[in-house]
């Protein structure tokens, strides 16, 4: 597709040409192709038309300033024939990306629907930043103490494709791959320790630590039931 400048050129040579053609029938199919491509151009117009009307908004002019400029006579159909106009930049999802309807109540459904898909998308990424802020360590020590770790072959695999996301992981793609490969690393290696019966983690540093057991002192488990059953110090023999 040649650029819109070029194209309008093109339609205007050959509409001012379009009786050189001696046959009818191509008569008949560069017209219907020339009435496409015209219909391609007024959509882009429509679009750009749009973004300077969003520029002028932007830039505080009032509906009515762009009544003229907009041929209509009132602010409202000012208002009505922009958001109309809108409709040639949007596909309406919910009908299998059909084009929107060039009214302004369609139009505002389809910007809120999209509006609803854009605060659902942004929660999912924050979701998964928090999620990664959890995984990322675990990911690290698993990669540090690879070498420590037995392998039946997977955990190499899932291994590498963490050592090759980790590092510049910032893409919510590459947030929730990480997370992935973590919990496919910990399936085989549960996997590998059901079939061999033996700790998957060779290494002391390879393992998770362990948290100490609590300790009570033979005087305290002396002291505690006398407490209780003597009412305290202050008791009298």
């Amino acid at each position: 597709m040649p650029a819109d400048e070029e194209l309008f050129r093109a339609l205007l040579h050959l509409e001012a040409h379009a009786g050189a053609l001696k046959s009818g029938e191509a008569r008949r199919k560069a017209a219907i192709t020339r009435v496409k491509l015209w219909e391609y151009l007024r959509e882009q117009a429509d679009v750009h038309q749009s973004e300077a009307i969003e520029d002028a908004r932007a830039a505080n002019a009032e509906w009515a300033e762009l009544v003229p400029a907009l041929a209509v006579n009132t602010p409202r159909a000012a208002y009505n024939k922009a958001t109309r106009l809108r409709a040639a930049a949007l596909t309406d999802h919910s009908h299998g990306d059909r084009p929107v309807r060039r009214t302004p109540e369609a139009v505002l459904e389809v910007e809120r629907q999209a509006a609803l898909r854009a605060a659902a998308e942004r929660r999912a990424q924050e979701q998964a930043a928090r999620r990664h802020g959890l995984v990322a360590p675990v990911a690290q020590r698993l990669i540090e103490h690879r070498a420590g770790l037995e392998d039946d072959g997977e955990v190499t695999f899932w291994l590498d494709q963490i050592a090759a996301v980790l590092p510049s992981c910032q893409t919510p793609t590459q947030l929730v791959s990480v997370e992935t490969y973590v919990e496919a690393v910990v399936r085989e290696l549960r996997k590998v320790e059901r079939t061999t019966v033996r700790l998957v983690a060779s290494t002391a540093d390879a393992q998770p630590p362990t948290r100490p057991r609590p300790t009570s002192s033979p005087d305290d488990s002396r002291a505690r039931p006398q407490s209780l059953v003597g009412g305290g110090s202050g008791s009298s023999p």
